[in-house]
């Protein structure tokens, strides 16, 4: 069963120098691209993330300094990758907690004003995890029958991911076909943010989920607490996370 497509999809997945999205640096992207008319682009680039490759990153991923050290910067690729994905929904593997919010921050780090507005995101793992509790390597064997090769390289585990929806989608009859509803189901919190720092709350605002105002509304905090926002823009928080924050300061000004 293929999915039910308004618009492009791409799928993605992002090797990096680690696991902090605010100053880890992506070296090797792959994006699958799919169509609603069917049709389908794959790119793959490597990225000299011009900061040093630990060595126990490159012992999962296998890429090295020397591997890349002439290969473009993100800040070079940035509007090839962004004119890729700016039509589409976006999909990926653990993406809504890592990929996505890495990628924010490379794009805006290079001055690319990226967000999620008029897009949704399809986390595979979630329905994997909701469905199976496995991770990508176990989850191409479980519904795809078959052994992931390569695995940790960001074409490989891209392409993996598209395949593994795709079987997710012959084995449930009930998984959702659309975009909308297929990001709601592989939405496990419901952030403002991508890292999230700011989370909405039950009555539908934004509110810190962390430090001394967890819990508290965003808006209550500016008004009383002006001081917390300058200290949140200085501080080492995601670019995406202040943007937001920014966005919310304004919104608030406005309606005054």
């Amino acid at each position: 069963m293929e999915l039910k497509l308004t618009k492009p999809i791409c799928f993605f997945d992002l090797e990096t120098t680690g696991i902090n999205i605010t100053t880890d640096r992506i070296v090797e992207i792959a994006i699958f691209k799919v169509f609603p008319n069917g049709n389908k682009e794959s790119k793959t680039w490597l990225v000299n993330p011009t900061i040093p490759i630990p060595a126990e990153t490159t012992a999962v991923h296998g890429i090295t300094d020397e591997k890349i050290a002439n290969e473009p910067t993100f800040a070079e690729l940035a509007s090839t990758v962004y004119n890729m994905i700016k039509d589409s929904d976006l999909a990926g593997f653990n993406s809504d907690r890592f990929d996505i919010p890495l990628l924010a921050e490379e794009l805006l780090r290079a001055g690319v004003d990226f967000d999620m507005k008029n897009r949704v995101a399809v986390d595979i793992q979630t329905i994997f995890h909701k469905k199976e509790e496995r991770t990508l390597s176990a989850a191409y064997k479980f519904y795809c029958g078959e052994t992931l090769e390569n695995a940790h390289s960001a074409e490989a585990d891209t392409m993996a991911t598209y395949e593994i929806l795709k079987s997710q989608f012959d084995r449930y009859d009930d998984l959702p076909h659309d975009m909308k509803s297929l990001s709601e189901y592989t939405t496990r919190k419901k952030t403002a943010d991508f890292a999230g720092f700011i989370i909405v709350d039950r009555d539908g605002d934004e509110a810190f989920s962390f430090g001394k105002n967890k819990g508290k509304k965003v808006d209550y905090i500016l008004e009383n607490e002006p001081g917390y926002f300058s200290w949140i823009q200085n501080a080492d928080f995601p670019l995406y996370t202040k943007k937001v924050l920014t966005a919310i300061k304004l919104r608030k000004l406005n309606t005054k």
